[in-house]
């Protein structure tokens, strides 16, 4: 089913939702497994798994030379949605991005997902290769998200890459594409990220993910000017515990976002990392009591693959 129909379905109710990561490579699909047995108590309506580019790792010969090689550190996005899929009868989100895949390997990727049963794809350009200072494109991919938003609804429209083929089938993707309440890091100004925002609707994104927040009037604020604006799609919020004292430092580094003074007060105040879950679990409880109240569609959470600490807020919410 698509997203925007259980959206529907739930008749104004605020469903939940998790965000897993693939296992590392040479790891099993028991790890998502068990993530899913402790969080499929909360019917979430969907699950997302994200997608990873491409990393490189330096070989060296016996000449002493090194040789960059390239390699995927956490593959099996399309498997482990299919695998969801079957075991729990639940839908699964890819994340599509364009950082590591030609137009080839997306269109490849869209016919297995179409094939599979799979309704929903969340497009993102996605971060820079580490180690890289911006994002390069891979040659023959996508720059930018819109592009790989074009790719997707051509497809939706029977129109493959090669124009040769003949008698084409239609996909029928819900596209969802990432929203920022307090803009995209690359964006000069908040105006100029939410332009690109309303480009992606008008070109026939159907829901909206944002980025991880700590302060709910930017969700709210966000929301308000989406919709004074002619945007009416669903719009998801994205949400995170804090569980370590340094992510202070690294959630505002990574995932440039600010943390409200009195969060961050009373987890530098914290002598243990399970003193700072206690204060992220009540901080993220009342984020969600707050976004119930204001008629959130989703809450959708990022677990990292780790259930614990979100099961908890749940608990305290279903």
């Amino acid at each position: 089913m698509k997203i925007i129909d259980h959206i529907k379905n739930a008749n104004g109710k605020t469903l939940f939702s998790f965000e897993l990561l693939p296992p590392a490579k040479g790891q099993g699909i028991q790890s998502i497994f068990k993530t899913m047995d402790e969080l499929m108590e909360f019917k979430p309506p969907f699950i997302d798994v994200t997608y990873h580019r491409e990393d490189y790792l330096y070989k060296q010969h016996t000449s002493g030379l090194l040789e960059r090689v390239a390699y995927r550190k956490r593959p099996g996005t399309v498997a482990i949605c299919a695998a969801i899929m079957n075991k729990y009868k639940v839908d699964a989100v890819p994340h599509l991005i364009c950082g590591g895949f030609t137009k080839e390997e997306t269109e490849n990727a869209l016919i297995d997902l179409n094939f599979l049963g799979i309704d929903n794809v969340l497009v993102l350009r996605g971060d820079a290769r580490k180690g890289d200072p911006d994002f390069v494109p891979t040659p023959g991919g996508h720059a930018y998200a819109t592009e790989l938003l074009q790719q997707v609804i051509d497809m939706n429209s029977g129109k493959y890459l090669h124009e040769d083929i003949e008698s084409t089938a239609k996909t029928d993707f819900c596209i969802g594409v990432a929203g920022y309440p307090e803009k995209h890091f690359e964006s000069p100004n908040f105006n100029t990220d939410f332009k690109w925002l309303k480009k992606k609707v008008e070109m026939g994104a159907e829901f909206i993910v944002t980025q991880m927040f700590f302060n709910v009037e930017k969700y709210k604020e966000f929301v308000t000017k989406c919709r004074d604006n002619g945007i009416h799609v669903p719009i998801i919020p994205g949400l995170k515990p804090m569980t370590t004292k340094r992510q202070l430092i690294m959630l505002p580094k990574i995932f440039h976002l600010d943390i409200p003074e009195e969060l961050s007060e009373a987890v530098e105040t914290c002598k243990t990392n399970a003193e700072v879950r206690q204060v992220g679990e009540e901080w993220l409880v009342e984020q969600c009591k707050e976004l119930i109240k204001f008629e959130a569609p989703v809450l959708h959470f990022y677990t990292m693959s780790n259930p614990g600490p979100t099961k908890k807020i749940v608990e305290r919410l279903a």
